[in-house]
């Protein structure tokens, strides 16, 4: 008899003048079934804390139900505020629900804020689907450099081998988070040109690229004795 009366207890929260309660009661939800927390965070998606807000938009990616899906949809194609565009294409990430994948396609493209189209790109990795790579490797013409880190890793993710040219022309990237993003990428894509460039990396400068070159070389390295 417990449970309804924290739920209870979690709607009042949530509709508190007092952005402490509402946050708290956010976090609260972590231990909620989807079915019961989804209709408590539709309350505060357009609370008129902007912090509320996100926090609400990231719990629908990882509170999936039927309506989760529309819900981030619309918030990623009409929100007014670019932070919650992100937060969206995150969550539909999160989701990982191919039916993302034109909505977040047309973000990457159409959006004008590099933090939505940062976010796309990395939803389009979780959706480990093929049909990113040209939206992937526009991201990796962009002037942006995190938008090179967002791509790098989903070509990773979506194990797209053909794109090992692409994305190895940034193992000299002055970036060093660039540079570990295609450590990591080069883990998952077979090929001796991956080998090749991890015992390159693997003697990087920087501390977290050598470590990230020396796990994808032995991942790399177990899957060709498998194989």
């Amino acid at each position: 008899m417990s449970q309804p009366l924290n739920l209870e207890n979690i709607s009042n929260q949530l509709e508190s003048d007092n952005l402490r309660d509402r946050l708290l009661a956010l976090v609260s939800l972590r231990g909620v079934p989807p079915e019961d927390a989804v209709p408590l965070i539709k309350k505060v998606l357009n609370d008129p804390s902007l912090q509320v807000r996100s926090m609400a938009v990231f719990a629908l990616g990882i509170k999936p139900t039927a309506e989760c899906y529309p819900l981030l949809v619309n918030l990623l194609e009409t929100d007014p505020d670019y932070g919650v565009r992100a937060d969206a294409a995150g969550a539909l990430g999160y989701l990982e629900d191919i039916r993302a994948f034109e909505p977040l396609v047309r973000a990457f493209y159409e959006d004008t804020d590099w933090l939505v189209r940062f976010s796309a790109a990395v939803s389009l990795g979780n959706l480990k689907d093929i049909r990113a790579r040209d939206v992937l490797l526009a991201a990796l013409n962009s002037n942006e450099v995190i938008l090179h880190q967002a791509a790098i890793a989903a070509i990773g993710e979506i194990k797209d081998v053909e794109s090992v040219d692409h994305i190895l022309r940034f193992a000299q990237a002055e970036d060093w988070l660039v540079r570990q993003r295609l450590a990591e990428a080069l883990g998952h894509l077979v090929t001796p040109k991956s080998l090749s460039a991890l015992n390159y990396l693997v003697k990087d400068s920087h501390l977290q690229v050598a470590e990230a070159a020396k796990i994808s070389l032995e991942r790399l390295q177990e899957a060709e004795l498998k194989s």
